[in-house]
């Protein structure tokens, strides 16, 4: 019982699903302004805007997702676990993209 107390998630910290739909979509939003025919120092600008957007469409506010951040990166087998989740759905997500791209092609 006393190990579960010592492992419990503290208060304020997102659960792991939910962190793992958030850093999905910060990582898509990473990718998408990477690809914008723009320089280093705009796309610095124009990422915290997609940032925020993401935690909008998630219905986090930026401190809880640091606050939450900052756990998982402390426990090194579950933050390793969180981006296996996050990598399987990152490729099932490009795979999808790759898909509909080719059924769009003309015959």
């Amino acid at each position: 019982m006393l190990s579960c107390s010592r492992d419990s998630k503290p208060e304020g910290v997102l659960d792991q699903a939910k962190m793992i739909a958030v850093l999905i979509d910060i990582h898509l939003s990473e990718g998408y302004v990477s690809t914008l025919p723009i320089n280093y120092d705009s796309s610095r600008t124009l990422y915290p805007m997609f940032e925020h957007d993401v935690f909008e469409k998630h219905n986090v506010i930026d401190t809880v997702f640091h606050k939450s951040l900052e756990y998982y990166i402390s426990k090194p087998k579950l933050i390793d676990k969180i981006y296996e989740s996050i990598i399987d759905s990152l490729n099932v997500i490009e795979k999808e993209g790759l898909i509909k791209e080719t059924d769009e092609l003309p015959n």
